[in-house]
């Protein structure tokens, strides 16, 4: 289903997704954005042992912050390049399941000033960057990053969290807090292996 206002990470993934599902519209985030939770810091290879095609299994939250507990699956496929030696990658999401196809990227870059990664999410229903999420992986194999909010005309904090769980499989999680951290609803499950 065709868009004409920008899309917001993949809280709008959520709202649009492609033609999934009933669209609610993600609104830009206000000026005054809350302060976001400390993240861990990254390297430019954080990202590394993603590099390849994989196999993605999906599954997200009909309604986020809804109360519903009505969840979509989707399967398909997650090619990400390394771009820079590695500094930056692009990731192409293409899934489809009963509600339909989800086809999405990702732009993330280092920033070496800030030692910090932005994850620069877009639904092809939308075609346009959102806001990019920060965070880093502090060395590990886990990545946390955050990003400050709107959807459904509520402020949210989005967080989404990366973990490389074997050599050959990792694990996407994203939740929003719409009181500001206190409480998490997760809304996006992916779970990739190695092909």
């Amino acid at each position: 289903m065709p868009s004409s206002l920008p899309l917001r990470s993949i809280a709008a993934a959520l709202a649009v997704a492609g033609a999934c599902g009933a669209a609610v519209a993600a609104a830009p985030v206000a000026a005054a954005a809350s302060a976001l939770p400390p993240t861990p810091v990254g390297t430019p290879h954080d990202f590394d042992f993603e590099h390849g095609r994989w196999r993605t299994t999906l599954r997200r939250l009909q309604h986020p912050l809804s109360g519903s507990q009505t969840w979509l699956d989707y399967a398909g496929t997650t090619f990400v390049s390394p771009v820079w030696g590695g500094r930056a990658n692009l990731v192409e999401l293409d899934v489809a399941g009963p509600a339909g196809r989800l086809q999405a990227l990702s732009l993330r870059l280092f920033d070496p000033e800030r030692q910090r990664w932005s994850l620069n999410f877009a639904n092809a229903a939308g075609g346009t960057l959102s806001t990019p999420m920060s965070g880093g992986f502090a060395g590990g194999r886990r990545g946390v990053f955050y990003s400050d909010e709107t959807f459904g005309g509520r402020r949210v904090l989005v967080r989404f969290v990366i973990e490389a769980t074997a050599a050959d499989h990792c694990r996407f999680e994203q939740a929003f807090s719409a009181d500001g951290g206190t409480t998490w609803e997760v809304n996006w499950i992916s779970e990739d292996t190695r092909l």
